[in-house]
C-alpha cells in the first residue's frame, strides 16, 4: 500500500487552516485547537514547515506563524517532500544511496523510476489552495473525467 505519513497528512491539514484565513497569524496551540491535532505534533511540524521556507515565523504577543507563499503556489508535492522527504515509491527510486542486490540485472527499475516521476508530477499539479475546498468527485477534477469509464 502506498500512503504518505501521518506526518505530512496533519501537515496539509495545518496548511490549509493557514490558506483559509487570508494570511492570519496562528499560534501553535491555536492550531492544535482547532484541528484536534496534538500540541506536540503541531510544533514539530510547523518547525519543520518554517525550516523548509513554507511558514514564516512572527515574535512578540501576537506571534505565530503564516504562509511564506500564497496557498495556490505551493504544491501538495512540495508540502510531502517538505515533511517526509524526496516522494520514493521504491528503493530504486530515492534519492539516498541504496544498496540493492539485483540492481544491474533488474528488469523493473526502470519502470519504478517512470511510475515515480507521475507520482511526483500528480502531486506538484495540486496546490494547497485546491486541497481547501475539494470539490464533487475529486478523481474528476484531477483526471478530467467524470467517472472510472470517463463515459458518465
Amino acid at each position: 500500500m502506498l500512503r504518505i505519513t501521518r506526518q505530512a497528512d496533519y501537515g496539509i491539514v495545518l496548511l490549509t487552516q493557514f490558506a483559509r484565513s487570508n494570511a492570519r497569524v496562528f499560534s501553535a496551540r491555536e492550531l492544535a485547537d482547532k484541528t484536534l491535532i496534538p500540541l506536540p505534533m503541531v510544533g514539530k511540524i510547523l518547525k519543520k514547515l518554517l525550516q523548509e521556507g513554507l511558514l514564516t515565523s512572527q515574535r512578540g504577543t501576537h506571534g505565530g506563524y503564516r504562509l511564506a507563499e500564497q496557498p495556490q503556489d505551493i504544491t501538495v508535492g512540495r508540502i510531502i517532500a517538505a515533511l517526509d522527504g524526496p516522494v520514493a515509491i521504491t528503493d530504486c527510486t530515492s534519492t539516498a544511496p541504496v544498496e540493492c542486490g539485483i540492481e544491474e540485472a533488474c528488469p523493473v527499475s526502470g519502470a519504478w523510476r517512470r511510475i515515480n516521476a507521475e507520482v511526483i508530477h500528480a502531486l506538484d499539479r495540486v496546490s494547497l489552495a485546491e486541497m481547501t475546498c475539494p470539490v464533487g468527485n475529486p478523481v474528476a477534477a484531477f483526471t478530467g473525467t467524470r467517472g472510472r469509464s470517463g463515459r458518465e
